[in-house]
């Protein structure tokens, strides 16, 4: 069924109503909101949802067909002209103000702004510029299954203003994933569910940041993760990043120049270099934010896939202090456009991000929550992990002898232990970036270094991502990465 058509009409007016319509739907016409050939509501129904006779509407059709707006016809119906007149004035609108179109300009400032936005790859375009999964492999028949069975057990409660830290059923899942998989002791009250990790990590800035206070991130790292902190009014300090992670002494000699509010980590794959935090490292990152009070905030994002050896449990596993702050997300798992991320912490903080998250989205979708704890009892996401698991170590495998084969000459690298993607040096006679626009105009999508450096200059380097390629794609990806370089 349509939607009824609003339009102003003042029984008080000395102008009569027909006119009154007529302008206004030429009016609507004319700004766009009416568009050409769209089918306008019949007589009656128009009458109806405004409460005059129906002839006033006739009156009105009338009118406006004579200046040649509408087109009538007795089969079909009503509709906006094809062909629209010139935008001359009509008699019938005189006192009319002169709308022609939506504004196109703001009628106040905006202010400026250092945000630029997400990169989005054409139709087309084989993506090797991050960590994306391949949602190809989503077990999307048994989601739907749970999401039907979901809104049939509890559809009013699923639909109805709900618990801001996210469904309760998600929520012990995640905790017993976390408790079976993650090494961290936390139970369901020490878990808030997100829109993704990218809302986890804004909520937490919310919470633990003043303007002004200085928050260490890595000089390579994630960057929309750092305008969020940003947002939040944190000032920002980078710290160096090797093969073996964060810089734990560059840090504390931060720590003894100003006091260090926050430290924004990726210790198990580092973004983007896909360097694992060393052993000493993570020992004295705890012991440096224990004594000095400082919050870790770990955004630990792909912890399910590390191919080589056993995978290094969090940081959070390891504090007995309360200084880590977990941050999760299903996105890698599952899919990004589920949007389901989680925070792990102590409750005083977990109370104070649902506060937050109160006033800003209120909640997030229960029912597909809901479902997906389904999934995570069932023991669905985890097969589909360790599916997923070998399928994009053998696409890892893979690209990895493409790039040696083809591009020998020009990348040098490391096989990362886990993760998504990897991070090649650039040789020094070829422009990283002029390589990645050339490729782009070819159809593969990957990103440079500078994209990842905290001052945003050059880098020799690129990050190429494997998981949402399968294997004659990845083959491809290269030979036109051969052909733009």
């Amino acid at each position: 069924m349509a939607w009824e058509l609003s339009l102003a009409v003042d029984p008080a007016s000395p102008q009569p109503i027909f006119l009154q319509i007529a302008r206004a739907l030429s009016d609507d016409i004319r700004r766009g909101r009416l568009r050409a050939g769209a089918e306008l509501p019949g007589s009656r129904a128009l009458a109806r949802s405004l409460s005059v006779h129906r002839n006033t509407v006739l009156a009105a059709y009338r009118e406006l067909a004579a200046e040649g707006w509408i087109e009538a016809s007795a089969a079909r119906g009503t509709f906006v002209a094809a062909e629209l007149p010139a935008p001359a004035p009509r008699r019938f609108a005189r006192r009319a103000a002169a709308r022609t179109e939506a504004p196109a300009r703001l009628g106040f400032d905006l202010g400026a702004t250092s945000l630029r936005p997400l990169p989005l790859a054409a139709e087309g375009t084989l993506r090797m510029s991050g960590g994306l999964p391949d949602m190809r492999l989503v077990p999307t028949d048994a989601l739907a299954r749970a999401y039907r069975r979901a809104l049939r057990a509890e559809a009013k409660r699923l639909l109805d203003y709900a618990d801001p830290r996210g469904h309760e059923r998600l929520r012990a899942a995640l905790a017993a994933m976390l408790s079976a998989v993650r090494g961290l002791a936390a139970g369901p009250e020490s878990v808030l569910v997100t829109r993704g990790s990218q809302m986890a990590i804004d909520l937490v800035a919310r919470a633990l940041i003043a303007p002004g206070d200085a928050v260490a991130v890595e000089s390579y790292g994630y960057r929309p993760a750092w305008e969020a902190l940003r947002l939040a009014g944190a000032r920002l300090v980078p710290v160096p990043v090797d093969a073996a992670g964060l810089s734990v002494d560059a840090l504390a000699e931060l720590a003894e120049r100003e006091r260090v509010r926050a430290v924004y980590v990726t210790p198990h794959h580092q973004y983007p270099t896909t360097a694992v935090l060393a052993p000493g490292r993570r020992i004295a990152l705890l012991e440096l934010c224990r004594s000095r009070r400082v919050a870790v905030i770990e955004d630990d994002y792909d912890h399910e896939f590390h191919y080589d050896g056993r995978p290094v449990l969090p940081l959070a596993s390891a504090d007995t202090a309360g200084v880590v702050v977990y941050v999760g997300t299903l996105s890698k798992i599952l899919a990004p456009g589920l949007r389901l991320g989680f925070v792990v912490a102590p409750e005083p903080l977990i109370e104070r991000l649902a506060l937050h998250r109160a006033f800003v989205d209120r909640q997030g979708d229960h029912a597909v929550e809901r479902a997906v704890a389904e999934l995570l009892e069932d023991g669905e996401v985890q097969r589909h992990a360790q599916r997923a698991r070998r399928i994009y170590r053998a696409r890892r495998d893979l690209l990895v002898e493409a790039l040696r084969a083809r591009l020998g000459h020009a990348l040098d690298f490391r096989v990362p232990a886990g993760g998504m993607a990897l991070w090649a040096r650039v040789d020094a006679a070829i422009d990283a970036d002029a390589w990645a626009e050339r490729a782009l105009a070819r159809k593969v999508a990957f990103s440079a270094g500078r994209r990842y450096a905290f001052d945003g200059k050059r880098r020799p380097f690129l990050r190429l991502g494997f998981a949402a390629l399968d294997e004659g794609e990845i083959r491809e990806a290269v030979e036109r990465m051969v052909k733009a370089i």
